[in-house]
């Protein structure tokens, strides 16, 4: 029998389709595109496929994001400048602090409305169902679950790519009464191009810098020697807010390599990140970094 799948996408990218010579399954993507963002699309085999993404833009956005310091009392300089978007950082700053190291948060971007995100809801509403929908990040698995919950909590089949994207679903898994299944690692989108689908992409959720940043703050952020990014457009943001005499001052901490080949485009050298994404692998990027600095 055919299977669907529905695969998330965000990204930087133009409503678009892709077809084929062959009936086209259809696939509903959301996630990120060339300039890595999170990720979420719906692929279907045998039926159309419904695909979703995510536009990051390089313009301000509407909103401020002040900062925090996370310090203790014995060694009160943060050295590790901590940059997703505000309540994202607890889980790194937490990791940090068993290792004795103190972090500044200060937010560099967030995640906005895109233009699709209803047509998202109206998706997972109609009667046309998926087999899998398949979430590659945890931003994605955030926009999905609000639409999953505001179609009514729909039975769906859900496969998640990484131990983050997976953890989002954790509570949802235990106490829901309907089952998450995680089971399906998809291909990238080019790939189900390639096999004949045809690929809509929706753009849910946008990603931009923070308009506004405290020069207080920054001048702490800026004796941190160490900065933690966690995506293309953090980085990105990060380098339009200093001089770039001032690069060489810090160590980049990626969580993983999209990020890291992001930095090094830009010209930072001093770059860190390990070979698979994650908290655990991020924070041993984040030690190693501390420890060319003679700070761990």
């Amino acid at each position: 029998m055919p299977t669907s799948v529905a695969w998330g996408v965000w990204s930087e990218s133009s409503l678009h389709n892709t077809r084929s010579w062959m009936p086209p399954p259809q696939v509903s993507l959301l996630s990120p595109l060339p300039t890595p963002a999170p990720t979420f699309s719906c692929l279907q085999l045998h039926r159309p496929i419904f695909l979703s993404t995510l536009r990051t833009h390089s313009s301000s956005s509407s909103s401020s994001s002040p900062a925090s310091v996370w310090t203790s009392t014995s060694n009160p300089s943060p050295k590790v400048m901590v940059t997703r978007e505000r309540g994202k950082n607890g889980k790194l700053i937490q990791a940090l602090a068993e290792h004795g190291i103190d972090c500044l948060e200060l937010p560099l971007i967030q995640h906005t409305r895109g233009p699709d995100m209803d047509m998202l809801c109206s998706v997972l509403s109609e009667d046309i169902t998926f087999d899998w929908i398949v979430i590659t990040s945890p931003e994605s698995a955030l926009v999905f679950l609000e639409a999953w919950t505001a179609a009514g909590n729909p039975n769906v089949n859900v496969g998640v790519v990484g131990a983050g994207t997976a953890s989002i679903f954790e509570d949802v898994m235990q106490f829901s009464k309907r089952s998450l299944n995680v089971a399906f690692v998809p291909s990238q989108e080019e790939g189900l191009s390639n096999r004949g689908f045809e690929v809509t992409r929706l753009n849910t959720y946008t990603t931009v810098p923070v308009q506004h940043i405290d020069q207080m703050l920054l001048m702490q952020a800026l004796s941190t020697p160490v900065v933690a990014v966690a995506s293309p457009s953090a980085i990105r943001a990060w380098v339009k807010l200093i001089s770039e005499s001032m690069w060489c001052n810090h160590s980049v901490a990626c969580i993983g390599e999209t990020t890291a080949l992001a930095a090094k485009t830009l010209g930072l050298q001093n770059v860190y990140y390990p070979t698979q994404p994650g908290l655990e692998g991020w924070v041993d990027g984040i030690l190693e970094a501390l420890g060319a600095h003679d700070h761990f």
